[in-house]
């Protein structure tokens, strides 16, 4: 099942992606998409609902975020080795944990609006988890009964901020840095999170492409893993990690986001996203 939100910032409303690929509207029979509907029982009544019943969604709406009611949008970093190279740090023997700012949200293809004093504005396709149970010192074997299902994020990240400290946050959080979607796709239809192709396109320009099958560290793991330091509550989300490619570790010299650019990223079965960079005003 692919669940999306539809409508203008602030004012989404539910569908869900028929056979045909068509937006389904499920306002109708349910106010949104949130922790409720992520629950096991939850995600299993909106299983039961008939598609061809519901309204069709005309036109080519604005997407938001698949899902609402995150309380945490985490991240983990340096979880592809030769993404590590590529960025002249260590291979981690832990995953390494830091969040984004719930305020970095964005739709998938809302644009990217470069801060003020930003210079070095780069990209990272990630496959994103969102949970759907709570979970507290889960173990790894059953780590995935806890997940909702996946999604794509770019974890945008301003590396002059990022880099100016030991904690990389400020570099991770501004606004519209964290774009989801376009869909929540249920865990059913993933049935192997480790084995999804991954790709970022600059300006056409094919920047990364990898597989999650080269994580250091796996869904089930970072679930368990994350689990231990925060409960995780129906609608967190976890990005887990880029492969090589994004513009801090170009040869012979980095590459870095400017307005007018337009990157776009996919992963296979979760759909696209498309971002044009604004400057701030």
């Amino acid at each position: 099942m692919k669940l999306c939100r539809f409508g203008a910032p602030g004012a989404e409303m539910p569908a869900l992606v028929d056979r045909d690929g068509r937006l389904r509207d499920l306002s109708g029979v349910r106010p949104d998409i949130g922790p409720r509907e992520l629950s096991p029982e939850g995600l299993a009544a909106l299983a039961a609902i008939d598609p061809a019943t519901l309204p069709l969604v005309e036109g080519e709406p604005r997407l938001g975020v698949p899902f609402a009611g995150m309380s945490k949008f985490i991240c983990i970093g340096l979880n592809y080795s030769d993404h590590a190279a590529e960025a002249g740090m260590a291979v981690p023997s832990e995953p390494i944990i830091f969040l984004k700012a719930p305020s970095a949200l964005s739709g998938p293809d809302d644009p990217i609006i470069q801060p003020p004093h930003s210079t070095r504005l780069d990209w990272e396709v990630e496959l994103g988890v969102v949970i759907g149970t709570t979970a507290r010192y889960v173990d790894e074997d059953d780590a995935l009964a806890y997940v909702a299902g996946y999604c794509v994020v770019n974890d945008v990240s301003e590396r002059a901020f990022q880099m100016q400290s030991s904690q990389w946050d400020k570099g991770k959080g501004c606004d519209t840095f964290g774009p989801v979607g376009p869909f929540l796709v249920t865990k059913d239809e993933v049935p192997d999170p480790q084995n999804l192709d991954m790709r970022l396109d600059v300006n056409g320009r094919r920047m990364q492409s990898g597989n999650t099958r080269t994580m250091i560290f796996g869904v089930r793991e970072i679930v368990a893993y994350c689990s231990r330091y925060m409960t995780l509550l129906p609608g967190d989300i976890i990005a887990t990690g880029t492969p090589p490619g994004v513009g801090m570790g170009m040869k012979p010299e980095p590459v870095w986001l400017r307005p007018g650019d337009v990157v776009e990223l996919e992963i296979a079965g979760l759909g696209r996203q498309r971002q044009e960079i604004t400057a701030h005003r």
